[in-house]
């Protein structure tokens, strides 16, 4: 079992479960905006995080050190301007009238994309570590992303039913919640840095 996942099954659970954890907290924050969210788009943006979660490692995998460490430097930046515009685009809804939120505002392909990026990034980082140990990471990253579809999935629902008795309100509060994750990645960057580094030393 050990040489098939690249690592044992309780410690591959574990980073999965660690790895889905910014985009649980966005779609938790994205459904409790929404307060109202269908079965098709909740599964449509926990598809798109997870796939994402199974490619970003494989990437890093095979980019090897020099252009993910290349990306490193500014990834985190990346991640957080992605979350301020969402973020920002959800707080002007909010404040604007009182009609019905619609989940396209926020799930609409654009916006989508920008959140998919944003919370799939630091898997780029973990793909590396396992090229650089020389693991294999075709299944770790199935686990990663099926870790990540089934958070994401529950974040959403979970956040939508508690979204729905604050209406517009909740939707401003998700959108400065999100500028916050945004800004901990940032904050957080020195810390996974300071991990890699140990890595490749």
């Amino acid at each position: 079992m050990a040489l098939e996942l690249g690592m044992d099954l309780y410690s591959l659970i574990l980073l999965s479960v660690g790895l889905a954890m910014d985009a649980f907290s966005v779609a938790t924050v994205t459904g409790f905006g929404l307060s109202k969210i269908k079965i098709k788009d909740a599964t449509r943006m926990s598809v798109s995080f997870g796939a994402a979660h199974v490619l970003m490692p494989v990437l890093g995998w095979f980019l090897g050190s020099t252009v993910v460490d290349l990306i490193s430097s500014y990834d985190h930046w990346v991640a957080f301007l992605l979350l301020l515009f969402v973020g920002v685009k959800m707080i002007k809804e909010g404040v604007d009238g009182d009609e019905e939120i619609n989940p396209e505002e926020i799930l609409g392909t654009m916006s989508l994309i920008m959140f998919t990026v944003a919370v799939s990034i630091d898997a780029l980082a973990v793909g590396l570590s396992f090229s650089l140990q020389q693991l294999p990471i075709l299944i770790p990253s199935l686990f990663m992303g099926a870790g990540t579809l089934i958070f994401t999935f529950i974040g959403l629902m979970a956040g939508s039913r508690t979204g729905k008795a604050f209406g517009k309100k909740a939707q401003i509060l998700g959108g400065l919640v999100l500028i916050f994750i945004g800004a901990r990645i940032v904050l957080s960057h020195n810390g996974f840095a300071a991990i890699f580094a140990a890595i490749n030393g």
